[in-house]
C-alpha cells in the first residue's frame, strides 16, 4: 500500500481508535461490575502457570481474560492509526505534525494502562489505583478525539464583530476551560464514589474506606456545577455567533443530563450493575465532549491564533 493511500485512512482509523477506547471501559465495567477483577489472580500470566484460564477459574476468568485480550485489539488499531498518521505526515508534512504527535501519544498510552491494569491486580483491585486506571481511559479518550477533531474540517468564524458578539467571544475560551475543569473534577469524584461503594471489582478487595453516602453528594454538587458552567458556555456561544460551538456544547450538556438522570436512579436504586454500566459509558462520552468543546472554543480564539489548535483548524478549512 502506497504512503499516499494509506494516509486517506487516517481519519476513519482515528475513529476506530475512539470507538475502541471508548468501549474497552465498557469491557472494563464488565469485570468490574461481574465481581471479575481476579478472575485471573496475577498478572502477566493468568495464573502463575498458564497465560490463560483454566476451568476452575470459571466465568470470572473467562470475562477477565476477555477483557485482557481487547487490549490487544486496541494495539493493532492504535500501531494502524499511527503508521497511517506517518504516511500523512509525509504527503503533509505541517498539517500532519499534530497527528502523528496525537497517534504516537495513544499508541504508547495503550501499553501502560494495560501495565497499569496489572498493577492493579498484583494489589489486589487497590481502590485508588482503580481509580487511577479509568481516569488514564478517559484521558486516552481525550486524546482520540482530539485526533479526530484535527482531522475534521471545522468552519472559519468571520472575525471583527463589536459590541455584544465580540464581548461574548473573548469570555468564550475562559468559560470554556472552567466547563473543562468542572468537567475532570466530576470525572475523578465519580471514581472516588465508586471506589468507596460495593462494586470493587472482587468480593474481598479493599475500599477506600470514605463514607459513599457523604461523596456521593459532594459529586452532585460538582455535577450542579458542571451544568451550570455548561449552561452559561452554551449562552455565550449563542451571543458570539458561533453556531459550531453551540453544537458542541449541546451535545454536552445533552450528555450530562442523561448522566445526572441515571446517576440519580442508580443512587436511588442501590447501584443496578446496568445503570452503573450505562454511567460508566456516559463518563467516557463526557470526556470525549470536553475535548470536542474545548478545542472548537480555541479554534477561533486570538489569544489561541499561534498554537497548534489553531493552525489544525485553518489546515482543516
Amino acid at each position: 500500500m502506497g504512503v499516499t493511500v494509506l494516509a486517506t485512512y487516517l481519519r476513519p482509523l482515528a475513529i476506530a481508535n475512539l470507538v475502541a477506547n471508548i468501549g474497552i471501559v465498557l469491557t472494563g465495567a464488565a469485570v468490574r461490575l461481574t465481581a471479575s477483577g481476579l478472575g485471573c489472580p496475577t498478572w502477566p500470566r493468568c495464573t502463575d502457570s498458564s497465560y490463560v484460564p483454566h476451568g476452575e477459574l470459571g466465568l470470572h476468568g473467562a470475562i477477565e481474560f476477555g477483557n485482557r485480550l481487547l487490549t490487544f485489539v486496541l494495539v493493532v488499531i492504535a500501531i494502524a492509526c499511527w503508521a497511517a498518521a506517518v504516511a500523512h505526515r509525509r504527503t503533509e508534512p505541517v498539517a500532519g505534525r499534530l497527528p502523528l504527535r496525537l497517534a504516537t501519544a495513544v499508541a504508547l498510552g495503550i501499553p501502560a494502562q494495560a501495565v497499569l491494569g496489572g498493577l492493579t491486580v498484583l494489589t489486589d483491585l487497590n481502590p485508588w489505583l482503580v481509580a487511577f486506571h479509568l481516569l488514564l481511559s478517559m484521558l486516552l479518550i481525550a486524546l482520540c478525539t482530539w485526533l479526530v477533531w484535527t482531522l475534521t474540517p471545522h468552519p472559519v468564524v468571520p472575525a471583527g464583530e463589536t459590541g455584544a458578539a465580540a464581548a461574548a467571544r473573548d469570555r468564550l475560551g475562559p468559560t470554556a476551560w472552567l466547563v473543562v475543569g468542572s468537567g475532570w473534577l466530576v470525572l475523578y469524584l465519580g471514581t472516588v464514589v465508586t471506589g468507596s461503594g460495593p462494586h470493587a471489582g472482587d468480593e474481598d478487595s479493599p475500599r477506600t474506606g470514605l463514607d459513599p453516602q457523604v461523596f456521593s453528594h459532594v459529586h452532585a454538587s460538582a455535577v450542579y456545577l458542571f451544568v451550570a458552567l455548561t449552561v452559561g458556555l452554551l449562552v455565550l456561544a449563542h451571543r458570539a455567533g458561533r453556531p459550531d460551538l453551540r453544537r458542541a456544547v449541546g451535545v454536552l450538556l445533552a450528555i450530562e443530563i442523561g448522566q445526572g438522570a441515571v446517576g440519580f436512579v442508580q443512587y436511588a436504586q442501590g447501584l443496578p450493575v446496568l445503570l452503573v454500566a450505562a454511567h460508566l459509558l456516559g463518563a467516557a462520552l463526557t470526556s470525549a465532549a470536553l475535548a470536542w468543546v474545548i478545542l472548537t472554543a480555541r479554534a477561533h480564539d486570538p489569544a489561541e491564533a499561534g498554537t497548534s489548535t489553531g493552525r489544525a483548524t485553518r489546515a482543516g478549512t
